[in-house]
């Protein structure tokens, strides 16, 4: 018997289109669905067959029958006397399709196929979706504030929602909704009640990603950055390279008249960024790393992982940084462990005996503009050179 299901296909073809599910998907779900509620109807369905029509969602459900003189079994078996009704020709043993009609079916058996089609949809809908964030996975997205439970943020990304997690959100940073922020996609993930995105604005690779989106040599290729530590909301320090020799990796980044650094700056709501050369050879590397600060000598352990750092006096403060912050993140940039000495200091260890000082007064770096006119006694650096010391290792 033909049924006539223009309109339910017609709607099951826009469903199809509007979730992204594939239609072939559905068609085979549909012939399942219509097998179970033969079994269910009849005690069983291996002898079932359901044949639909693709272009028009017409579709017929068959029992394959065997032609005999006594019925036993009236799911499986059909009398000669039947039989001839659908074809003369047909004799004991043979086996011939019965159309059945599925209106027929009882109501419980329609309601489990109607309930394994609704399922299916749903879970075809949610393996698009995952498998469409998948892809953003690692990324950085822009989306908006839209609820809050408890200390945590749930962020509209367009067709989900993502999850930022107080323990990810940077302390100092308050929204409100609609509030529109980017965010970096730490992990996407499969759940009952579909994907779970988590999204992070603490993770370093969120700085990173924003160089890329904006810093176009980075975006190419030309520029690397190599390494990157991260104080999320207060400080970032990046390595840079570049791969061709006219372009200056530092100079990219920073953009004219600092442009370019200053819009992930704002992004980031005003955390400082440094941005500093690579160099293969750690001593330089370290050096630059301890950026503001000026440095007079350097001996590194490439095999200890370790390195003595010795500065002029005037700058141990700068290198070390507010409460460690300049040598702990220099330490994770580099992945070395750094001791930090003043001039008087290595002469009272004994060590970096000889040296020159070549240091012009004019290049003195200003203090104040950097940490608030704040002392540090030698006291101050014990302290902030043991939690650079913890750091390090903990790398």
């Amino acid at each position: 018997m033909a049924t006539n299901t223009n309109d339910f296909w017609d709607a099951l073809t826009d469903l199809a289109k509007e979730k992204n599910i594939n239609m072939e998907v559905l068609i085979e779900t549909i012939e399942n669905s219509l097998l179970i509620a033969c079994k269910n109807n009849y005690g069983k369905a291996d002898n079932a067959e359901v044949t639909i029509d693709k272009a028009t969602g017409e579709y017929h459900v068959y029992l394959a029958k065997t032609v005999v003189d006594e019925v036993k079994d009236s799911v499986e078996e059909i009398s000669l006397t039947e039989a001839h009704n659908i074809d003369g020709k047909l004799q004991v043993g043979d086996i011939v399709k019965v159309e059945v009609k599925s209106k027929d079916f009882g109501r419980i058996a329609a309601t489990a196929a109607k309930n394994t089609i609704t399922q299916k949809i749903r879970e075809e809908e949610r393996k698009v979706l995952y498998e469409e964030y998948y892809e953003l996975q690692h990324k950085v997205v822009t989306g908006v504030v839209t609820r809050f439970s408890g200390n945590n943020i749930h962020v509209n990304l367009g067709k989900l929602e993502g999850f930022l997690a107080e323990s990810e959100q940077v302390k100092g940073e308050y929204y409100k909704p609609q509030d529109r922020i980017k965010v970096y996609i730490v992990e996407v993930k499969t759940s009952n009640k579909g994907p779970r995105i988590l999204v992070s604005r603490t993770h370093p690779e969120l700085v990173k990603k924003l160089f890329e989106e904006e810093v176009s040599e980075v975006r190419e290729g030309i520029v690397e950055i190599k390494a990157i530590s991260r104080e999320a909301g207060s400080r970032t320090k990046i390595a840079v390279w570049s791969n061709d020799e006219d372009v200056d990796p530092v100079g990219a980044c920073v953009g004219q008249n600092g442009a370019r650094v200053n819009a992930i700056v704002n992004e980031l709501r005003g955390e400082k960024i440094d941005i500093v050369e690579w160099d293969e050879n750690p001593a330089y590397l370290i050096e630059n790393a301890l950026s503001p600060a000026k440095v007079v000598a350097v001996v590194a352990d490439a095999d200890e992982k370790s390195a003595r750092v010795v500065v002029p006096d005037y700058q141990l403060s700068l290198a070390i940084g507010k409460e460690g912050q300049n040598a702990r993140l220099a330490a994770r940039l580099t992945n070395f462990k750094i001791d930090i000495k003043s001039e008087t200091q290595a002469r009272e260890a004994g060590d970096f005996l000889d040296y020159e000082e070549d240091y012009d007064d004019d290049e003195y770096y200003d203090e104040d503009e950097y940490y608030d006119d704040e002392e540090y006694t030698d006291e101050d650096y014990e302290e902030s050179e043991e939690a650079s010391e913890e750091s390090s290792e903990e790398e």
